[in-house]
C-alpha cells in the first residue's frame, strides 16, 4: 500500500535500477495506492509501528523464525483488534486547514 508520491510508480524503479531489474521488481509487486486524500496509508502505516514496537523489536535468526513470529502476532492482533483513536477533528481540520478553502461571503 503506497500513497501517490511519484517514487512510489513503477516507472521509479527504472530511474534506479537496470531495466531487467526493475521488470523483476515490478513483476514481483501488487501495488495499491491510497486515495489522494484518505487515510488509508496512516492506518497502514499505524498498524506497521505496532508491529515493529510488539514484534521486531529484538534480533530474528531467520526467515522461517520470521514468519512464525509475524503470524503469531497477527493471530493476536486481529482477536483483540484496537481501533483508531482519530483525534484531528473536522473542526480541528476547518481551523488549521482554513487558508485553503476559499471563503463564502454574504450579500
Amino acid at each position: 500500500m503506497l500513497d501517490n508520491l511519484n517514487t512510489h510508480k513503477p516507472a521509479a524503479l527504472y530511474q534506479a535500477f537496470e531495466p531487467a531489474v526493475a521488470r523483476s521488481l515490478i513483476d514481483r509487486l501488487e501495488i495499491h495506492h491510497t486515495p489522494k486524500h484518505g487515510s488509508g496509508l496512516n492506518r497502514a502505516e499505524i498498524e506497521l509501528s505496532v508491529l515493529s514496537r510488539q514484534c521486531l523489536d529484538r534480533r530474528i535468526p531467520d526467515a522461517d523464525t520470521l514468519t512464525r513470529e509475524v503470524a503469531a502476532w497477527e493471530q493476536a492482533r486481529n482477536a483483540n483488534p484496537r481501533p483508531v483513536n482519530w483525534r484531528f477533528t473536522t473542526l480541528n481540520a476547518r481551523i488549521k486547514l482554513k487558508r485553503l478553502y476559499p471563503s463564502i461571503q454574504s450579500g
